[in-house]
């Protein structure tokens, strides 16, 4: 993969969110709220917040502060109502990228997100112009020291559909978003800990940048994560583990 390391991407997104820590509870919250009062406060009935209290739980949240943003999204207690938003664009080299949004005022929001965008020489596109190259899939990843053989006998058994190998000998084990959750709690109950697993959107292609385009193109997808609305940011990039280093 030309210096390109599907594991080495992996783990600096985990870093990166490990140094916004507090940012991402603020973030975790929202998106329990909004799944709460959208879908009801019971995550056996409602998908989406059993994601977003997984999500919680795995980022160390305290229990306490997700029952709290439960009970008062579904109390009658005023509060900010967020509006979901999803904004598409490219990046250096043309890397397709979508941001998901919950926002108050989307006057702001996208004002912000469109501001990341030109400073680091991307653009907004119009809706539809790259989600079309993504598809909604659970990804449970493991890095090269693991053997993929026994992984995938209990991912397949548990209802995964598929697995992804890379070069760097990292893979993914991919689910529909429905089985997600049963093929994870599976490969975890037979003792394979993945490293990152999420229901995310994956690109059917990817792009690899080198050089000034990949670390202008990572300063955009930082910039995009650190801005208080934005949720998530999928992109189509592979970056060179030289330009993760040293960020």
């Amino acid at each position: 993969m030309a210096g390109h390391s599907k594991w080495a991407n992996i783990q600096y997104r985990k870093g990166a969110q490990d140094k916004k820590r507090g940012k991402i509870f603020t973030k975790l919250i929202r998106e329990i709220s909004v799944s709460a009062r959208t879908g009801g406060g019971d995550p056996d009935a409602n998908p989406r917040l059993r994601l977003a209290i997984d999500k919680a739980l795995s980022n160390n949240m305290p229990k306490d502060n997700i029952e709290r943003a439960i009970k008062r999204a579904t109390g009658d207690a005023d509060g900010a109502h967020y509006e979901e938003v999803r904004y598409e664009g490219y990046g250096p080299s043309g890397v397709a990228i979508m941001v998901d949004c919950l926002t108050d005022n989307k006057n702001r929001t996208v004002a912000e997100v469109r501001h990341a965008f030109s400073k680091h020489g991307g653009n907004l596109g119009a809706d539809g112009s790259v989600a079309y190259l993504f598809s909604r899939a659970g990804v449970i990843s493991y890095g090269p020291e693991v053997d993929d053989e026994p992984v995938l006998a209990v991912a397949l058994e548990a209802g995964a559909e598929d697995i992804a190998e890379y070069d760097d000998g990292s893979f993914d084990v991919l689910a529909a978003p429905d089985d997600y959750r049963q093929v994870r709690d599976a490969l975890e109950a037979a003792g394979h800990e993945p490293s990152a697993a999420d229901v995310t959107m994956r690109p059917a292609t990817t792009t690899e940048l080198e050089g000034a385009d990949a670390e202008t193109c990572l300063k955009l997808l930082d910039m995009l994560e650190d801005l208080d609305d934005v949720q998530n940011v999928y992109s189509n990039v592979e970056l060179p583990e030289d330009v993760l280093a040293a960020s």
